[in-house]
């Protein structure tokens, strides 16, 4: 098995930056633990790794959110990123999926709909800072090009893409981030448009076998790029029963037994893992005995 990892690069020139990332395994996990149909499949897909892309220049335990909330039947797609490559995520209604377009690709663009996009940045001090822009196509990466560019003011280009096996599988995942630095050459832009271009079939590259750095290097073809690092990715959650539990606790006393009288087990489902954990009834009152020892 080939493994998801994401590479930082820069030109020769030092006037542009370059994130590449496969995420295919990452972006399976997700199709499993969900359950999703394969337009959900492909939007949660370029979510998390543009989760990913975003987040490459974070550090220690800074976190990122990315949220996209469109009016379309998808309803939410959410995804958090860390500093260490890790990713989660889910959407809102993973079961939808929508005839292909004329061109014959997943039509994300009509499942997410028109709304807007988030981005938070938690990095640890004062409060998480938070930016947003419209959605122009639900597409994500066009959405992400606007963002960057009209939230944070930075030339930016995004690629994304999910292919989908005919079993519903994800058989390539992945996408490319390039950020040029102020002032840069007309050529440079003018050579890094037309090389991006060539990859707009991003999916159909990886599941092919093209790697991150090989991205890299068509990107800024005919410059030898600087690899600068590269981070293995993986579909990581936070949650666990400890915290479940601390969750179950502040319902409080009165909620909490009103609940365990009702039901002889809570259930209670992760949103971004969908990973369960549930609750005797004895099990959940005893959540209870550190508030009361308080």
């Amino acid at each position: 098995m080939v493994d998801d990892y994401l590479v930082r690069a820069i030109d020769e020139g030092r006037q542009a930056r370059v994130f590449a990332v496969r995420s295919t395994h990452v972006v399976e996990e997700a199709r499993r633990r969900h359950g999703t149909r394969p337009v959900a499949t492909a939007a949660l897909g370029r979510a998390l790794s543009a989760g990913l892309l975003l987040g490459a220049n974070l550090k220690g335990e800074d976190l990122l959110t990315l949220r996209i909330l469109g009016d379309g039947p998808l309803g939410a797609v959410v995804v958090t990123a860390d500093a260490r490559g890790n990713v989660r995520g889910y959407v809102q209604n993973p079961g939808v999926d929508l005839p292909p377009t004329a061109e014959g690709k997943l039509a994300v663009g009509a499942a997410v709909g028109r709304g807007y996009l988030y981005v938070t940045r938690d990095l640890g001090f004062g409060a998480p800072f938070t930016g947003g822009a419209a959605l122009i196509s639900g597409e994500i990466a066009a959405d992400l090009t606007h963002y960057l560019a009209t939230s944070e003011q930075t030339p930016s280009a995004v690629v994304l893409g999910v292919r989908v096996g005919a079993a519903g599988e994800v058989v390539g995942a992945g996408g490319l981030l390039v950020q040029l630095f102020p002032d840069p050459s007309e050529d440079l832009a003018a050579r890094l448009e037309e090389n991006l271009q060539g990859l707009r079939e991003i999916s159909a590259l990886l599941a092919g076998g093209v790697t991150p750095e090989e991205l890299v290097a068509r990107v800024l073809a005919p410059e030898v790029p600087t690899i600068l690092g590269r981070t293995p990715v993986r579909f990581a959650c936070t949650c666990n029963r400890e915290k479940v539990a601390d969750l179950l606790a502040a319902l409080g006393e009165e909620e909490l037994s009103a609940l365990a009288r009702e039901r002889s087990e809570i259930l209670v489902r992760c949103h971004f893992c969908g990973e369960e954990y549930r609750f005797g009834r004895a099990e959940a009152l005893e959540v209870l005995k550190p508030m009361k020892a308080e």
